[in-house]
């Protein structure tokens, strides 16, 4: 008897020890789950459109959102200082020619004026389709909940806009519940599962990168419902949305004086971005440097006031570079490079767009030659376009937009030279090119 005595207290202090255990796991597996940051203040309804509501639970991010109002400044070749890019370069009339952009064609300003810009913009007109608001406000994700993108898309822009009220917001990127940063978009979503990948797959830091292709990118409307569309299916470089166009035999327009069916490209900084930049290539995120962590007091988080890093460097880039002023410095050269070259471009664009008009007017003129100039008048502008309407001059990757814009000069001589041709004059080219 007096063996079995250790043998039961072991077996009582065991079973105490089970049942510890046991109600230490109930425990923890019923407490609720670990949310990142302070606990909210307030609930914030999913697809909340309204920003100012988020500011009870977020205000040092919302604070920077404001700042977006009035954050008006211009680097050498952007930033968020309205001025109209028709008078800074004329030559723009004569490329648009027959197309909205030659009637109006502004910096854009902040995203707290998403809304005034578009809605003043003079080529809006009582034609123009819904989908032209996809991109300005925080009422999108809702509206797309409860009427479907092709129903949102079909509605005139007069009439859709009376159930739109607030600017680019918070409901744009962020999960109301948790703030994950989410894909609002069904076009983005649609784009990305063209191409096989799930978004909901992606780290963090890649989405800091995709909340922004929400917006940032190629797009155009669809059929007669003006369905928003990215042309991504082929894949996301310059030639592989060529490619997607002229498969679908898509035109935004036919220019007047060259008679070439053309593309506008729109702000592309998505695709170029991701084409194997080096700082794509290094993990770097769009928010690390137009979104920079800041601090306010021992609060650190990530600023919303949205702007060129050129404006406030320090931050943007002393994160990963410890001499500032030397990136400063290489962006400019850099971007100094990309416009020295878009000029030339644009140069050969606007001469091969005179000399198609004229060979067309000759006599006798050649029909399929002609067509032939068209057609790499429309390839070279689309690639022009891809660098110009892309908000970076460029340095969001420069081989690839140095690249882009050698193909672009040389195809717009080649249409120079093919009409030239067409109007059987080979000896006039030597004399019209540099």
């Amino acid at each position: 008897m007096k063996r079995s005595a250790p043998i039961v207290v072991s077996t009582v202090i065991i079973l105490v020890l089970g049942i510890a255990l046991i109600a230490t796991l109930l425990f923890i597996n019923n407490q609720p789950a670990p949310t990142r940051g302070i606990t909210p203040l307030v609930q914030i309804a999913q697809m909340e459109a309204d920003s100012h509501r988020w500011a009870v639970n977020y205000p040092n991010q919302y604070a920077s959102l404001v700042q977006t109002a009035e954050n008006a400044q211009r680097t050498a070749y952007g930033g968020s200082l309205p001025y109209s890019k028709l008078e800074n370069d004329p030559r723009l009339v004569t490329l648009f020619a027959g197309y909205g952009f030659s009637i109006e064609y502004n910096e854009d300003r902040g995203h707290l004026n998403s809304l005034t810009d578009v809605r003043e913009i003079k080529r809006v007109n009582e034609k123009t389709a819904g989908t032209c608001y996809s991109c300005k406000s925080s009422n999108n994700p809702g509206l797309w909940a409860e009427m479907g993108m092709a129903e949102y898309d079909r509605t005139l822009f007069s009439e859709l806009g009376k159930h739109i009220d607030q600017p680019i917001g918070c409901a744009n990127c962020h999960d109301a519940e948790t703030m994950a940063l989410i894909v609002t978009n069904p076009a983005l979503e649609e784009a990305l599962e063209a191409q096989g990948k799930d978004w909901r797959t992606f780290t963090r830091q890649e989405m800091r990168t995709v909340v922004c292709a929400n917006c940032h990118v190629e797009y155009y409307f669809a059929g007669e419902g003006a369905y928003l569309t990215f042309p991504w299916k082929k894949g996301t470089r310059v030639e592989d949305i060529s490619s997607y166009y002229a498969e679908l035999e898509f035109k935004d327009w036919v220019h007047p004086d060259s008679g070439a069916a053309m593309i506008k490209m729109q702000h592309p900084e998505y695709e170029l971005f991701t084409a194997g930049s080096t700082h794509y290539n290094a993990g770097v995120a769009c928010a690390d440097c137009h979104m920079p962590y800041t601090r306010d007091g021992a609060a650190k988080y990530s600023s919303h006031n949205v702007r060129s890093p050129l404006l406030d460097p320090e931050p943007a880039c002393g994160a990963c570079h410890t001499d500032v002023k030397y990136v400063v410095e290489r962006v400019g050269i850099i971007q100094d490079q990309v416009w020295e070259t878009m000029d030339a471009t644009e140069e050969a664009l606007v001469a091969a767009i005179e000399t198609i008009k004229t060979s067309a007017e000759a006599p006798g003129v050649d029909q399929t030659l002609l067509e032939e100039a068209r057609s790499l008048h429309r390839e070279a502008q689309l690639r022009w376009d891809f660098i110009a309407a892309e908000n970076s001059m460029g340095f969001h990757n420069p081989e690839e937009a140095l690249r882009i814009l050698a193909s672009a000069t040389d195809l717009a001589r080649q249409a120079q030279l093919k009409a030239f041709q067409a109007a059987g004059s080979p000896g006039g080219q030597q004399a019209a090119l540099p």
